[in-house]
């Protein structure tokens, strides 16, 4: 009589166990298209946007800088923009090296790419101000 519901416990736990199979394939389809796997950022486009991140923050700090200072700033501040340019240079050019990535997701290129010509056309725009 044991032995009978030891059998019937484990048939128990089979079914329990495909059932949970089932249900996690259902899950993979519904999560993926089409049951691919999903795919992972460009690494050079993160890098990219990280980028932008770190010479938006640059930018924020130097106006705040240039703010308290009743602009009066010195030609630190203008050499930390040529080096925020640069920076924002590679951001653009690290961007477009990820969209040679095979099978990523290339959103974080675009944004990087988007972010960083913004700077960068700004900072051109402040630099020519500066010569007229």
């Amino acid at each position: 009589m044991l032995i009978k519901g030891k059998k019937t416990r484990t048939e128990d736990t089979r079914a329990q166990m495909q059932a949970k199979e089932r249900e996690k394939r259902r899950r993979k389809m519904l999560r993926t298209k089409y049951g691919q796997t999903p795919r992972k950022h460009a690494k050079r486009g993160m890098q990219s946007f990280a980028l932008a991140v770190i010479v938006l923050f640059l930018l924020f700090l130097m106006l705040a800088s240039s703010f308290f200072s009743r602009g009066q700033v010195s030609t630190m501040l203008g050499a930390l923009g040529l080096a925020a340019a640069a920076i924002a240079g590679m951001g653009v050019y690290l961007g477009i090296k990820g969209f040679k990535e095979r099978d990523k997701n290339y959103i974080t290129c675009r944004l990087g790419i988007i972010c960083n010509v913004i700077v960068l056309l700004g900072m051109t725009a402040i630099f020519i101000r500066g010569l007229i």
